[in-house]
């Protein structure tokens, strides 16, 4: 990524599967798959309903197929937009992002008004009450890749939650966006995440935006919150992007931009612990919104007919159906707005279809 420019975007390096034994001790970490899972070609054969085995997750009022997308408090050379202007394809509008204190684990949230535009605090407010007047949901989003949050003890914990409480009473945000791109501790971030829903309720919606290596096990840290906090957690929607090459629930390997790449991904999630209503695919909007892994709209809408139904798959297809799966997210409002709008406009209502 150019370092002058803020757009959010992943340096890890190639991450080439086939030849990365780190990634190989990983998947072997996710435990084993179902046989069914193991005989892709048999078809998709059953179904996961949102009441799993494990339970269902958070409870707060959000569609059952939904579509994310990050705003951006910052000019990097996407369309500057007001909250106002997002369309109204995005269900959960993720503002990016929250700054870090001079206190551990504290943040605080400036808007960017001469970057904006001139666009003001009690503008901003405005917009955030009526994007939720029509049933919109506006949280705050923590991290990003030039995000220096850290949650390593009690006290730290103690000092995120208070600090995005106050921010949402603030601004009138729904919840909270986890978007710690430089390393979480799964203990604290826990602690930090129970005590913050305490306050804020049942209502709080909370999303995650890990990376795809944070996922490739339940032994990383991003799975291991996420697991955590199952109770509370609307959806994690992984960046299925800047990635490299990724192994697969399957043990397969797969390349960015595929529909295979975002299923076969997606699996290790759906069959290791996170209910479908908790899983989503995280894309750019554009080309220009990240170095690799852009996916075209039409390979977005298939991978997700190939997990909600079982259609439009690519040589890799799940053993059933998950026809609860949250929906799909998008860095960035931006970048959409700065493409015509191309990625909303053919994934929001595809999402907003799905039975």
């Amino acid at each position: 990524m150019d370092s002058a420019s803020r757009r959010r975007t992943r340096r890890l390096g190639t991450w080439t599967a086939a030849v990365t034994g780190a990634l190989a001790l990983a998947f072997t970490a996710v435990g084993p798959m179902s046989s069914a899972n193991a005989e892709t070609s048999s078809g998709a054969t059953a179904t996961s309903s949102a009441a799993t085995e494990a339970g269902a997750g958070a409870t707060a009022d959000v569609p059952k197929h939904a579509v994310t997308g990050y705003w951006q408090n910052f000019n990097n050379g996407a369309t500057v937009q007001k909250l106002s202007d997002v369309p109204d394809d995005y269900d959960i509008i993720a503002v990016a992002f929250a700054d870090a204190t001079t206190t551990p684990g504290a943040v605080e949230f400036n808007l960017d008004s001469a970057g904006l535009g001139g666009y003001t605090v009690d503008q901003f407010k405005a917009d955030v009450a009526a994007k939720q007047a029509a049933g919109k949901k506006v949280i705050i989003s923590v991290g990003g890749e030039k995000g220096t949050v850290g949650v390593s003890d009690s006290a730290s914990a103690t000092n995120f939650a208070d600090s995005v409480w106050s921010v949402m009473q603030e601004y009138g945000f729904d919840g909270v966006d986890i978007d710690l791109e430089n390393g979480l501790n799964p203990t604290y971030m826990t602690e930090a995440l129970r005590a913050l829903s305490e306050q804020a309720g049942p209502d709080m919606v909370l999303t995650m935006a890990p990376q795809t290596i944070d996922m490739q096990s339940t032994s990383g840290s991003y799975f291991e919150t996420a697991l955590n906090v199952k109770d509370i957690l609307t959806v994690v929607n992984m960046q299925y992007y800047n990635s490299g090459t990724m192994l697969g629930c399957d043990g397969q390997v797969y390349a960015q931009g595929s529909v295979d790449f975002l299923t076969a991904l997606a699996c290790i999630q759906l069959e290791n612990g996170l209910d479908a209503s908790q899983v989503g695919l995280g894309v750019p909007a554009s080309s220009s919104a990240a170095s690799s892994g852009y996916a075209e709209p039409s390979v977005v809408n298939d991978a997700l007919d190939c997990l909600t139904q079982g259609t439009n798959c690519g040589s890799f297809k799940p053993s059933k159906t998950y026809p609860d799966l949250r929906g799909a997210m998008t860095w960035s409002t931006n970048w959409d707005a700065t493409a015509g709008n191309g990625w909303s406009g053919a994934v929001g209502p595809h999402v907003h279809a799905l039975p």
